[in-house]
């Protein structure tokens, strides 16, 4: 396929395009596209606005992965105002360009998160199955993913809720491992809040699976099928590292030094990827200790 993408040089989109070039053509969207060319491999084409572009004719998909880390840093009104246009503006403009085309790409693969539910419970959370929590990043999202499905008239439309990705370079483990590997690791706060996570392998293996299975439309869960405890997490950590877990950071702590983006942290949602399942796709790493293995010991 010829396929544009948004966020190709981000985490999931880097590693997409490394483990997929060989069967796709890709153009990427950057604000630097001699960097993305010298990261990505000569072989991708490279834009530095989707204004250059006067329709979408010329591609087979779109993958929309723009979007600030929610969070790299401490939110106020401006990183607010940063977070939602690097995700809602970019859409708004794929949309748009949709709305121009006469040969439409036959699939729209945009991104979101698992913060759409907000704070959940314990109790596991579906597509289906779900009463959101009215807060920030469930606002981010749902703008986010309304924008998107209003490609819905001009193609198919798979939306990603994603979790936590683990990998052995980048992502969240890169904050979280250190502190392991000194032996000052262990929970946040009180620990009981769920965490939804996926490989980075399996992020990429859902996108490909999307774009090929063309009765997949929707929302979906990309999300390993066994969300743990930020405790269990945590001993998980230290378990594949062999180092302690025997300190815990202090919800007041966290509040104190991130304010409100502390709560992404110290809440969570155990979101299922039910529909991912029912599709048939079967993960590579469905179990957290041989995901945090592969990304912290073998690396494979």
């Amino acid at each position: 396929m010829n396929i544009l993408i948004t966020g190709g040089t981000g985490l999931i989109g880097s590693a997409f395009i490394h483990a997929f070039h060989e069967q796709h053509k890709f153009t990427v969207l950057t604000r630097r596209p001699e960097h993305a060319r010298s990261a990505l491999g000569s072989h991708i084409s490279a834009i530095h606005s989707l204004s250059t572009l006067a329709n979408l004719n010329a591609f087979d998909a779109v993958i929309n992965l723009a979007g600030e880390g929610i969070a790299d840093k401490r939110w106020n009104a401006k990183r607010k105002r940063r977070l939602e246009r690097s995700r809602w503006q970019i859409t708004d403009e794929l949309v748009a360009l949709f709305e121009k085309s006469s040969r439409k790409p036959a699939v729209f693969i945009s991104g979101s998160a698992v913060g759409y539910y907000g704070r959940q419970s314990e109790k596991p959370v579906t597509e289906r199955d779900y009463i959101a929590h009215d807060e920030y990043s469930h606002q981010l999202c749902k703008v986010w993913e309304d924008k998107a499905r209003a490609a819905e008239p001009h193609t198919r439309v798979c939306i990603l809720r994603t979790g936590v990705v683990l990998a052995a370079e980048g992502g969240a483990l890169k904050r979280m491992v250190p502190p392991f590997r000194f032996g000052l690791g262990g929970p946040i706060g009180s620990g009981t809040q769920m965490m939804s996570w996926i490989h980075l392998n399996d992020m990429i293996h859902i996108l490909d699976f999307l774009l090929h299975h063309k009765d997949c439309s929707g929302v979906y869960n990309a999300t390993a099928p066994n969300p743990v405890s930020n405790a269990l997490f945590s001993q998980t950590i230290a378990k594949v590292l062999h180092r302690p877990c025997v300190f815990r950071v202090p919800g007041i702590i966290m509040k104190l030094a991130f304010g409100e983006m502390a709560d992404l942290l110290l809440t969570g949602q155990a979101a299922l990827p039910e529909r991912l399942q029912q599709a048939g796709y079967s993960f590579h790493y469905p179990e957290l200790t041989e995901a945090l293995t592969q990304c912290l010991v073998t690396r494979r």
